[in-house]
């Protein structure tokens, strides 16, 4: 499938955010799976059994375990929600604004022919940063439709942010992803990108990440 990357439009726009919003909200299941498959939650799942049954409720027994997973779920949901709201309330409001007013920052799109049209199917970003005499860019908004998926697009699109940070004589590209996020880790990991740090913090409360059990992870790339 031919694919064209191109940077961002104004008349992009509408498109671009459903497209991110779609994407991201699809991690939640697998964000759900994971957490449920952690043995902490098969021992409270437990525990919460056996306290309703010995309470002298069978109701109780299925009742509790079923609210402490839906409990998790919630979290999960929030986990990936919360993170599109904040972002088209923030940055994703004003893409050329945050993403293309500076020589150093960019937004691209990816366009493919999809049952005779040609449609929005991906998109990347990157922000020049700084840390003292260092100048990096931090790759952003990366997003594929399931559409053209597992056909190199995330590659394609990871190396125009590599070639656009060399060219601006950047030292590294640096991400955070999330560790639910198992095809995303994987691909960066053959595009040479290493593991630098774990976190279990962001910028959702912390019981909503602890009950989801992810972990941030910040990946860089020497270019």
């Amino acid at each position: 499938m031919p694919l064209v990357i191109r940077r961002y439009r104004p008349s992009d726009k509408d498109t671009v955010l459903t497209l991110f919003g779609t994407c991201i909200r699809e991690h939640t299941n697998p964000c759900f799976v994971n957490a449920m498959s952690s043995s902490f939650h098969h021992s409270v799942i437990l525990a919460l059994g056996i306290a309703g049954y010995l309470l002298g409720s069978v109701l109780g027994a299925v009742l509790l375990p079923t609210a402490w997973t839906g409990l998790v779920y919630y979290s999960c949901y929030k986990v990936y929600d919360g993170f599109v709201r904040l972002k088209l309330n923030t940055d994703m409001s004003d893409i050329v604004g945050n993403f293309m007013s500076r020589p150093d920052d960019c937004f691209w799109v990816a366009e493919a022919e999809v049952e005779g049209r040609t449609q929005i199917v991906g998109m990347v970003a990157v922000v020049g940063k700084q840390s003292g005499k260092e100048q990096y860019g931090e790759l952003f908004r990366m997003i594929i439709s399931p559409q053209v998926r597992r056909m190199g697009l995330g590659s394609k699109l990871a190396e125009t942010v590599m070639a656009f940070s060399k060219e601006r004589g950047f030292s590294k590209v640096v991400l955070e992803t999330s560790s639910t996020q198992k095809p995303a880790v994987a691909l960066y990991k053959k595009l040479g990108f290493r593991l630098v740090l774990e976190l279990t913090q962001g910028e959702l409360p912390d019981w909503i990440i602890w009950m989801s059990r992810i972990t941030i992870l910040r990946m860089e790339k020497d270019i």
